[in-house]
């Protein structure tokens, strides 16, 4: 079994709460490494935290955090708002309660959101199995009378 550094789960909600869940949908460092990717960013020595992703209806990304230069634990993601969502304002809506849920990330579960957050009618649910060494879950969000609206697909680790 691997040994989680202790203090990886603390950096990971400060690095989350910093980036995408803190900022606005454009939020980018102004030279990504991947050409039209958008590309956050969060240091806190020993770690750095990237997290690039392309899309944005649909999105594909991955987040990874470095100790002393060397990658010890990442994750992939891929998801977005139902198709049938095609005007900007509305699925800037939809990001915007992502972006709340996701700032109650918490140490105990540092990887997304909480299991559950309501906010302007769309309820939020993260089901995750594993731990921090090795995860899989999916997140929706739904409106109350149980319309889809969002979902994303997540799996990762800490690499060995």
């Amino acid at each position: 079994m691997s040994s989680i550094p202790r203090d990886l789960a603390a950096f990971l909600v400060e690095a989350k709460r910093r980036t995408y869940a803190g900022l606005d949908d454009d939020a980018t460092v102004a030279a990504p490494l991947l050409a039209g990717s958008k590309q956050l960013e969060h240091r806190a020595l020993p770690y750095a935290y990237r997290d690039i992703y392309f899309g944005m209806g649909f999105f594909v990304g991955q987040e990874t955090v470095s100790r002393d230069d060397r990658v010890i634990w990442s994750m992939s993601y891929s998801g977005g708002v139902g198709a049938e969502i095609k005007e900007r304002d509305s699925f800037l809506a939809v990001y915007k309660s992502l972006r709340q849920a996701l700032l109650g990330v918490s140490v105990e579960e540092p990887v997304r959101g909480p299991r559950r957050f309501e906010q302007a009618g769309m309820i939020y649910r993260n089901e995750a199995e594993g731990a921090l060494d090795r995860f899989h879950g999916i997140e929706t969000i739904a409106r109350h009378d149980g319309a889809s609206l969002y979902e994303l697909r997540y799996s990762g680790g800490l690499l060995r």
